[in-house]
C-alpha cells in the first residue's frame, strides 16, 4: 500500500470506480491525518453552528471523509479553512 504525505497527491477522480481504486491502493500518512484534524484551526475554541445540508450531499461528504479516515465535520472544517485561505490569498 502506498502512503502519501500531502493532500495534493490525491487526484480529482473521473468516477467512483477510479476513486475506489485509488483508496484501495493508497492511504494518507498518519501525520497528515492528525494535522487535518488538529491543525486547521486558528483558535483553540470552537463555536457550534447550525448548517442545513441536503441529506444526499451529507451522505456523499460522509463517504468521502470515511475514505480519508477523517471525521466528516473535521473534513468540512478543513475544506472551509482551505477555501478561506485561498480567498484571502487572492486579494
Amino acid at each position: 500500500m502506498r502512503v502519501f504525505a500531502t493532500w495534493e497527491e490525491v487526484p480529482i477522480f473521473d468516477s467512483e470506480d477510479a476513486e475506489a481504486d485509488f483508496w484501495t491502493e493508497n492511504r494518507p500518512d498518519l501525520r497528515l491525518m492528525e494535522s487535518a484534524v488538529a491543525g486547521g484551526s486558528e483558535v483553540s475554541e470552537s463555536v457550534t453552528i447550525t448548517l442545513r445540508i441536503d441529506p444526499r450531499m451529507l451522505s456523499r461528504i460522509k463517504r468521502l471523509a470515511r475514505q480519508r479516515y477523517l471525521n466528516y465535520q473535521s473534513m468540512i472544517k478543513q475544506w472551509l479553512s482551505e477555501r478561506m485561505e485561498k480567498e484571502l490569498g487572492d486579494k
